[in-house]
């Protein structure tokens, strides 16, 4: 770690040196994110995940920065070109575009226009027409190069050989191309224009024919869509700023004289190099850049979403009735125990058919509310959900059993997974996605991290941003949130398990296989038993598991183990009983944290401690409350103008948030509607998850689209002047279901909004 990354580090996020020089060195020696975040908080200076991450990522990339520096000096050193002013010019560089301007001028190259010219020795010429711009006479400078032996035929082509040596000088001159950088991201604009003959094969991308826009104001999905466009062949994009004000720069750093025939041979090199070299590369560059901004944008919307609902309140440990619904296939049923075990499952036939194949559902399911004790109904909300629940709620079930419809979304896709082959051999898929679905119920955290977070559809252009920052993303939100809630050793799948501080795919499976070998760990101790699980592991993942009824009552808490020595004198002084001290608040109340500080256990360590005793094991996440959809109102056509109607928030976007109101396709609350105030970010006011009372403004029948409002007074039906009023262009009126794209947002000048519906049906892309 080098000293210089820290001071630039702290500078950077507004950060104190000392506290990221500390967390660099706890990230240096292993420590993870979420360890370093809970317990470390003396040495950080009680820096949060986001800093901490923040930290690890920032120097990542001046690492990265550090080595393409090394890796520069090498090949410059190799071939005999490392002045003592191009040293000090590489050590200074602080950006990696900085570097590579650096370098530029020494890069190996291809064989170019400049290189031939050089090769014909017109390199003098090219020297002189630079130097006495005022007043070489450069027609006859050039004669003298004139050579048909070196295919310079005469003295227009010894001059264009000149010009072409300029221009490759101009182009990797660090100056200009710093210049012309900071202009293509000031004024810029994007442009896509349909390909010829692709307009009616192209016809989903119709609303960016003809689209313009800043490249510094373009938004995330805006971007992705233009560029998907690109790659499917059917547009064609520039990102180009205005072409006079780029000719100034190179004029105003290359012309030393006006008005001469040898500034007018510099001045036509600056145009070359703009038009042929420095323009597309700069170009290349900012759409690189682009990208990774729009991808960054992806990526954090992603993120957000995701942790929303993998922090979703969860129903606890019940006995749960989970159905899949379907129709004529009839709706597969099964019965989990309160740890998610499968005891049973069975086909109802509860929605279609006839009225004894509805009697003997009935009776079925009765049958197993009695003889399993149910306490919950977990319902999946995909086709025929609506029809079952009614079904459910027809057998008059006791009023303190909860009918839940719950988001299936990823549920095909956990059934036919690996990790569903490995829990349930000899079940078929039907009954593995019917389990998934009361298993969410239960905890939606430890059944969520059994799939790849790209299914659970809550992310929007996931499939088109850098797939590697996309999982690194992703896999940092899985990481907070299990070990933010912690985990129960003896129950924890080795999938959840793997996302525990400090464990892994290996460890995680390693602890479940001693588990089923040697019983229940009774202690946390007992971990150091696991096969390859060392000191350091332990020290990472001991305080983010929890053994409920241990005999050390702490094992169940997120007191780390490092501190029960602690607890231990803490309950000596008081002449009683760790486990005293967790049930009497009286008994903790006579403790002064001040009496306990010492040069690694500070007051934050202290007040999480007493937090814990106070309710060991605590879940952070809300309590479970029941929801249900509007009753009479279970498909479009039930919907009518102005009926305000309970529903879920399924995804949130950049341009709005899409809401289930349980008739089978979601709706779409543009950003303009979120609220009776202006919102920049559709995130400052919903979430994923979140329960919502929204009005409906539009509905379309035939295009499957609706239009939602969450306005107190929203106008009915006025949906389509609010897409194209100011404010700018608007987004579709309805949503896919979870896992689906998210629309591109319309151009009101560029096919109108019909188009656009059509478009974004074809394009959805998964």
């Amino acid at each position: 770690m080098q000293e210089s990354f820290v001071a630039r580090i702290s500078a950077e996020l507004n950060v104190p040196v000392t506290k990221v020089a500390a967390t660099a060195k706890l990230l240096a020696e292993g420590g993870t994110v979420p360890f370093i975040a809970r317990y470390r908080k003396e040495v950080t200076g009680s820096l949060d995940e986001v800093a901490i991450t923040a930290v690890r990522d920032r120097m990542a990339q001046l690492v990265e920065l550090e080595q393409r520096r090394e890796a520069v000096v090498k090949s410059l050193n190799e071939r005999n070109l490392l002045s003592d002013s191009l040293k000090v010019a590489i050590a200074g560089a602080d950006t990696l575009a900085a570097l590579e301007d650096i370098y530029a001028p020494f890069r190996p190259k291809r064989r170019t226009r400049a290189t031939i010219a050089k090769e014909a020795g017109l390199e003098p010429l090219a020297d002189l027409l630079f130097d006495t711009q005022a007043t070489l006479d450069p027609q006859a400078a050039a004669a003298s190069f004139v050579n048909a032996d070196r295919q310079v035929a005469d003295i227009a082509a010894a001059l264009a050989g000149a010009r072409d040596i300029l221009a490759e000088r101009f182009s990797d001159d660090a100056t200009a191309r710093a210049k012309l950088r900071e202009l293509y991201w000031s004024a810029a604009t994007v442009r896509s224009k349909v390909l010829t003959g692709k307009e009616t094969e192209g016809s989903k991308f119709k609303d960016y024919f003809d689209w313009t826009e800043p490249v510094a104001k373009i938004p995330s999905h805006r971007l992705l869509a233009i560029r998907r466009g690109e790659e499917e062949g059917f547009l064609l994009m520039r990102i180009t700023p205005p072409e006079e004000d780029a000719l100034a720069i190179l004029e105003n750093l290359f012309l030393r004289a006006r008005g001469t025939a040898a500034a007018e041979q510099v001045r036509l090199a600056t145009v070359e190099c703009y038009k042929r070299l420095l323009g597309f590369s700069i170009e290349a560059e900012v759409r690189i850049e682009a990208k990774k901004r729009a991808d960054t944008e992806a990526i954090r919307v992603f993120a957000d979403n995701l942790r929303e609902l993998l922090l979703a309140p969860a129903l606890g440990q019940k006995n749960v009735l989970a159905l899949d619904p379907g129709f004529r296939t009839g709706c597969k049923t099964v019965v989990l125990d309160r740890q998610g075990k499968l005891l049973h499952h069975d086909v109802l036939y509860a929605t279609a058919g006839g009225a004894m194949q509805v009697r003997e559902a009935t009776e079925v399911a009765r049958g197993l509310v009695a003889k399993f004790s149910i306490e919950a109904v977990a319902i999946g909300n995909g086709t025929a959900s609506r029809e079952t629940e009614q079904f459910i709620r027809a057998l008059k079930l006791p009023s303190g059993i909860p009918v839940v419809l719950v988001n299936e979304s990823g549920a095909s896709i956990y059934s036919a997974s690996e990790v569903a082959r490995e829990e349930f051999p000899t079940e078929d898929v039907t009954v593995r996605g019917a389990v998934s679905i009361g298993r969410r119920l239960m905890d939606p955290l430890a059944e969520l991290v059994k799939l790849d977070p790209k299914s659970i559809g809550v992310g929007q252009y996931q499939h088109d941003v850098d797939q590697p920052a996309l999982k690194r993303g992703l896999d940092d939100v899985v990481i907070s949130c299990v070990n933010r809630v912690g985990v129960e050793l003896n129950t924890a799948s080795k999938q959840l398990l793997s996302y525990v501080s400090g464990l892994g795919p290996t460890l995680a499976a390693n602890i479940v296989a001693h588990r089923n070998e040697h019983g229940p760990f009774r202690s946390r101790r007992e971990l150091l038993k696991v096969t390859r699980l060392g000191p350091k592991a332990f020290e990472q993942c001991a305080g983010f598991l929890r053994i409920r009824d241990a005999e050390n009552p702490l094992d169940a808490s997120a007191v780390h183990p490092e501190r029960y020595e602690l607890l231990d004198a803490m309950a000596l002084d008081l002449g009683c009983g760790v486990s005293d001290l967790v049930r009497d608040g009286l008994l903790r109340a006579k403790i002064k944290p001040e009496n306990y500080v010492t040069e690694v256990v500070g007051l934050p360590t202290l007040k999480d401690i007493f937090d814990e005793l106070a309710k060991p094991g605590r879940d952070p996440r809300q309590k479970f409350e029941v929801f249900a959809f509007q009753e009479g109102v279970e498909k479009m056509s039930d919907l009518k103008l102005g009926m305000k109607l309970p529903g879920i928030v399924t995804n949130v976007t950049a341009f709005g948030a899409f809401v289930d109101i349980g008739v089978h396709q979601d709706g779409l609350v543009h950003v303009s509607q979120l609220a009776d105030r202006f919102v920049k970010d559709a995130a400052e006011v919903v979430k994923v998850g979140q329960r919502v009372h929204a009005t409906v403004t539009e509905v379309d029948l035939e295009r499957k689209r609706i239009a939602l409002s969450l306005r107190a007074n929203p106008q009915i039906g006025a949906a389509k002047e609010q897409r194209t009023s100011p404010g700018g262009p608007r987004p579709p009126a309805a949503g896919p279901r979870p896992g689906q794209a998210p629309r591109p947002a319309a151009n009101p000048s560029a096919g109108g909004w019909s188009a656009l519906a059509d478009a974004f049906d074809k394009a959805r892309k998964n």
